[in-house]
């Protein structure tokens, strides 16, 4: 359908699209390439079903500084007000990544500026996740670093841009027992709210062994550690590592994979409600 950095010199049309489309409300779909555009810091894009693309928004356009964002490395959601939010994991008015909303035609509006709460970034650093709109119309979404133990966070963000961190982790020491790191990078796999109405997802370190989390966070706040894994040993057959999140099947369970781990270093595994 299309080759990026087609459109030469400058690869004004994008370079490394790291996540998943999304299929809007108008049947077009909607994504992000990681760097290129036309200052080579990333762009919001529009390609048809037939395959015609247009850039919608070319990254560090407000100079100097950028603090419109660089390296969109998420993918974007659509919202119930039909515009587009989505994360840049640098860049913005501290350089440590923005949340934005765009709109179809490719107005921009940054809403928050990770580590402007300073010193510290307690507000967190690096988002790497796509965000979610839960039923009570906020978004959720997490930083890969920052909070206040620099392992990183789970925050909520109104529509009109005011932040809350819900949770820091390694908050509980020592050891990190609540997890560290939560990624999801890229794909679909950001926080999942589930049919009682509380969010869940994953960490890629930490844990009571040191290999990662399941996690289930309130929307007020409250982190409850689901599952450690390499709880099984030797071997760690229960899985290391995992790196994408979690997904609510029709049994109400969840159900991921972790990136090593078990005895041909590949595993699935799930955590129950």
């Amino acid at each position: 359908m299309h080759s990026f950095c087609s459109v030469v010199p400058g690869c004004t049309d994008g370079e490394y699209p790291h996540a998943s489309l999304v299929q809007a409300t108008d049947g077009n779909l909607y994504g992000a390439t990681y760097e290129g555009g036309a200052n080579e810091f990333g762009t919001v894009f529009k390609i048809t079903p037939s395959g015609t693309l247009t850039t919608l928004y070319s990254f560090c356009s407000v100079v100097p500084g950028c603090t419109d964002g660089e390296y969109p490395l998420a993918g974007l959601i659509q919202a119930t007000d039909g515009d587009f939010y989505g994360t840049t994991y640098g860049g913005g008015a501290s350089g440590f990544g923005t949340v934005f909303k765009i709109t179809p035609s490719g107005t921009l509006t940054t809403l928050h500026s990770f580590c402007s709460v300073v010193p510290g970034c307690t507000d967190g650093e690096y988002p790497k996740a796509v965000l979610l709109q839960a039923t009570d119309g906020n978004f959720y979404g997490t930083t890969y670093k920052g909070g206040t133990s620099g392992y990183g966070t789970v925050f909520e963000l109104t529509p009109s841009g005011t932040l809350t961190t819900l949770h820091s982790f390694c908050s509980v020491v020592p050891g990190c027992t609540d997890g560290e790191y939560p990624q999801t990078p890229g794909g679909p796999e950001g926080l999942v709210q589930a049919t009682n109405g509380n969010l869940y997802g994953t960490t890629v370190d930490g844990g009571a062994n040191g290999y990662g989390t399941v996690f289930e966070i309130t929307p007020s706040g409250t982190l409850t550690t689901l599952y450690s894994f390499c709880s099984l040993v030797p071997g760690c057959t229960d899985g290391e590592y995992p790196y994408t999140g979690l997904v609510q099947a029709t049994d109400g369970d969840f159900y991921g994979t972790t990136y090593g781990g078990s005895a041909a270093n590949l595993a699935q595994s799930s955590a129950c409600m």
